[in-house]
């Protein structure tokens, strides 16, 4: 059925359409019954009439499958289509017709399956090209001048007008007007998203209820959607190490089989068969019975399959030896800051000496913290907005940055300082022990602590910061559990105290902090040291070295964000970690599918192969050798359409 191809061709031979395939199967199998019918006719000249119809139904099964065997002769390889000709031809030889026309429409049948395996698995990537319009209205002068052009003749920083319900050409960000787009075809995302100035915008989602103008900054041809498109595109092209192996075998297997049939053959008529007849009869059984279509498609079809279903749902593979890889991993390590958690840290207490002290001391913090460029500084002005707090409108004097420790100034007269213990040794300020004590309970909860401090005697309190977890992050971690995982470890360059607090809320098994970036790279290859398979997740940004030494490197795409398409094996298109059960899900089924199609592929061979040096019919052969090759592709396509279970 498959052709022993080079390596990035593609895994199945059959490069007709579905619906020529189809109509080549229909033809044998209704030439085969004319030919039945009019051999039994009784009419004048029944055999030849019977005879011709079978002629056609030969042509119309076995044209495709000629094709491929000499395409492959002429590169030097022999495939499983030669066996299956020269089998049929064979049939022929000894007026066994109809025995050749039902290997002939059978075979024709598996490769009509194929074809439409093929075709179901790479309709996604026509589906995900038709997404792109092929024009676009750009906009252009200070009068604002529309006009519709070719999308491939935009270049960066061009300025196209998107209006409701169309799609966007391009990748870009809004600078004009606002709207909700519809990323799913993208992301995997059911919920619209909002779009105004400054929001990013992907060609191929659908522009919600408004109209905006939006700014290219990429070329039409590197897109987000067109990266997609390729990466799909070599996944599917690119041959596991369940396939290479199968694929290694195939061209001495077929000299052994073709080698075995003639030692049949010659060994039958001496040894018992009275007529050459029934020795080329038995060596054709042999033949057909050994010939091992439904293994070499056993592993394709489910790859296939699997990679077109994870891109359905915002899953991108790389290649289908990263699905098998991913299968087969028993440990996943998280990234803490941007994977695990959100990335973008918020206040989540203020305690003051005098809780009724808490709002002032929060304006105070907040005043100060204006003039700061620390990335702590934002959640203190956010919390302060939130709660309505009234910073001073009097410029902030005296002010000092202490890098490291924090800062102060003077606030309408009030000295105020915020930062670490530190900041206050300097400047001869004693901490007061409820500040001290309340200050490492904080800490100990996994938080920063940021203690704020004035020349007012009982005006002293603390801001407290910390990176919040994905609402997403415990679920997903009790949902790897269920499907096997066996350790998950949390790797972070935050203190330990910080690691094990989010470790306990998304219960983790370990924890490794304090690393830096290359440190990392040095915990994943001690956990791989242990005979484990490994696959690290991160936020694709400052994690690449990591998500290069796992076994597979698994990044949080953002919507396609360019560093996690480059660096990672698995992007999840969407920041979404419900999106990593799915994909380990996948993966362990299309693992599970390729072992039950090997041992079923193999097993059937064996039991044909037996079954031939017992007068098994010719008939029964075929019927057991194509109806297996039916089974796994049948097998493989399931995964398409197969219910996603309840992960997270």
């Amino acid at each position: 059925m498959v052709d022993a191809t080079p390596a990035g061709s593609s895994v199945l031979s059959r490069a007709a359409p579905p619906i020529s395939a189809a109509v080549a199967t229909a033809l044998c199998a209704l030439m085969g019954l004319l030919g039945v019918a009019l051999r039994y006719a009784g009419t004048g000249h029944a055999e030849f009439w019977a005879a011709l119809a079978w002629v056609a139904a030969y042509v119309a099964g076995g044209l495709g499958p000629l094709r491929t065997a000499l395409a492959a002769l002429r590169r030097g390889h022999l495939n499983v289509d030669l066996l299956m000709i020269v089998a049929a031809a064979g049939a022929a030889a000894i007026g066994d017709w109809i025995e050749g026309v039902v290997l002939l429409f059978l075979f024709s049948l598996s490769g009509a399956l194929e074809a439409f395996a093929m075709f179901r698995t790479t309709r996604s990537i026509d589906a995900l090209v038709r997404l792109r319009p092929d024009e676009a209205t750009i906009v252009s002068g200070e009068r604002r001048q529309q006009r519709r052009v070719p999308v491939e003749s935009l270049t960066v920083g061009d300025v196209v007008s998107v209006r409701p319900g169309e799609r966007y050409p391009v990748d870009g960000v809004v600078t004009e007007g606002e709207t909700w787009a519809d990323e799913s075809t993208l992301t995997g995302e059911s919920e619209p998203i909002a779009k105004s100035p400054g929001s990013q915008v992907f060609a191929g989602a659908m522009n919600g209820n408004g109209s905006v103008l939006v700014q290219l900054t990429k070329p039409p041809s590197d897109t987000t959607l067109q990266r997609i498109i390729r990466l799909v595109e070599e996944a599917q092209a690119q041959k596991t190490p369940t396939q290479r192996f199968v694929e290694s075998w195939q061209r001495p297997y077929v000299i052994g089989v073709l080698s075995a049939s003639l030692v049949t053959l010659v060994a039958v008529r001496i040894a018992h068969a009275a007529q050459w007849y029934d020795a080329f009869y038995h060596a054709m059984v042999l033949l057909v019975a050994a010939s091992p279509c439904a293994v070499v498609v056993g592993s394709p079809a489910v790859m296939l399959s699997a990679i077109a279903r994870a891109a359905r749902h915002g899953v991108l593979f790389k290649s289908a030896v990263h699905l098998e890889s991913l299968g087969r991993v028993n440990v996943i390590a998280f990234d803490k800051t941007g994977t695990l958690t959100t990335g973008k840290p918020i206040v989540t207490d203020v305690w003051s000496h005098r809780q009724a002290d808490a709002p002032r001391l929060l304006a105070l913090a907040a005043t100060v913290e204006q003039r700061s460029e620390h990335p702590l500084a934002a959640p203190i002005l956010e919390e302060a907005r939130r709660r309505g707090a009234v910073l001073s409108t009097q410029p902030v004097k005296e002010f000092h940055s202490h890098t490291g420790l924090g800062v102060h100034a003077r606030v309408d007269g009030v000295w105020v300082g915020v930062g670490r213990e530190g900041l206050f040794d300097t400047h001869d300020a004693p901490l007061p022990p409820s500040l001290v004590e309340q200050a490492q309970s904080l800490r100990d909860a996994g938080r920063t602590a940021l203690l704020v401090m004035t020349n007012l005697p009982q005006l002293y309190g603390i801001v407290a910061v910390a990176d919040q977890i994905r609402p997403e992050a415990a679920a997903t971690i009790a949902a790897l559990k269920r499907l096997g995982i066996g350790r998950i470890v949390v790797l972070t360059g935050d203190h330990a105290i910080v690691g094990q607090a989010i470790a306990r809320q998304v219960k983790a098994d370990e924890v490794r902090a304090g690393l830096l970036p290359e440190q990392k790279v040095v915990e994943l290859r001690r956990l791989a040291a242990d005979r484990e398979e490994v696959a690290m997740v991160g936020d694709g940004v400052n994690d690449a070295p990591a998500l290069a030494a796992a076994r597979v490197g698994i990044a949080m795409g953002g919507a396609g964000t360019d560093v996690a398409l480059e660096v990672a094996d698995v992007v999840l298109m969407r920041d979404d970690l419900r999106a990593l059960p799915l994909a380990v899900w996948i993966s362990r089924l299309a693992c599970r599918r390729v072992r039950q199609n090997m041992i079923f592929a193999f097993a059937m061979i064996g039991v044909l192969v037996l079954s031939s040096f017992f007068s098994l019919p010719l008939w029964l052969g075929v019927l057991g050798h194509e109806g297996s090759t039916v089974i796994v592709v049948f097998n493989g396509l399931r995964l398409l359409w197969q219910r996603l279970p309840e992960l997270a």
